[in-house]
């Protein structure tokens, strides 16, 4: 009986997964996916797939058209409720569009989420090349100046896990060790081209009253626009900024999130 509760769990999350792989295939670039499509991305059965569609349908996560499937009125509400919980309020906002006026380069919030970062907040840079991920994006945690800083005082089976999710494995635990060793020691964590050619970034922790890391600001942009002569500048305007928002309502507060 235990053996087949065990199966019975193991297809259950196993039809989950498949679900949200489904889900996953709609995209800006591809709004609506044909049964076709879903099949040959997911190689799954027809007939599985056919199954998953139908009760993803049934609970208004996905809208049929003649066209193929595009996301059903269902996920908005849950949009909604992400929007809700997750938008800084006005004065935030205000600080990050200052923040990017005064420096002309993209501010960014990070937050950690497994061994990875997610971007939780951004304003663009004004200037036609910039430096520009998406809000919701997930970005490796192994490298770059926010993942510096949001692995800082981060446990060595945290460090073990997020240097074999990176191509160099477990010999980047020392290296990732030491970058947030640096970040602790500085304040602030410095990337050139670390994760993308030619992008330099400048982060640094939004921490609880109590001191806790739970967010990484920065500003990024190409490196010949950001030489080593503004790097401390740039450092000090970003720890004044987000020591405000600590200061202010707090970061945890910000978003709704309850930490």
């Amino acid at each position: 009986m235990e053996a087949e509760s065990t199966d019975q769990n193991q297809g259950g999350v196993r039809s989950v997964r498949r679900a949200l792989d489904i889900l996953s295939l709609l995209t800006e670039d591809q709004p609506v996916v044909s049964l076709r499509t879903i099949v040959e991305a997911t190689g799954l059965a027809k007939t599985t797939v056919v199954r998953l569609v139908q009760t993803l349908e049934q609970n208004g996560l996905l809208w049929a058209t003649e066209a193929g499937y595009t996301a059903g009125p269902g996920l908005w509400r849950w949009a909604h409720l992400a929007h809700g919980s997750w938008e800084l309020p006005p004065e935030t906002r205000k600080r990050l569009r200052d923040l990017t006026l005064r420096h002309g380069e993209t501010a960014n919030v990070m937050m950690r989420r497994d061994i990875h970062r997610v971007c939780v907040a951004q304003q663009e840079s004004p200037q036609p090349l910039r430096h520009v991920v998406r809000v919701g994006d997930e970005l490796p945690l192994w490298v770059g100046a926010s993942s510096k800083v949001l692995l800082v005082g981060a446990s060595d089976a945290l460090l073990r896990r997020v240097a074999n999710a990176s191509p160099h494995g477990e010999t980047h635990v020392e290296q990732l060790r030491a970058w947030g060793d640096e970040a602790a020691d500085r304040g602030y964590a410095v990337s050139h081209g670390e994760r993308e050619l030619g992008l330099t970034a400048v982060a640094v922790p939004i921490t609880t009253p109590s001191g806790a890391v739970v967010a990484a600001l920065s500003l990024s942009g190409p490196t010949a626009r950001i030489p080593q002569d503004l790097i401390e500048p740039f450092a000090r305007d970003l720890l004044e900024v987000a020591a405000q928002i600590t200061g202010g309502q707090g970061f945890e507060h910000s978003l709704g999130t309850g930490f």
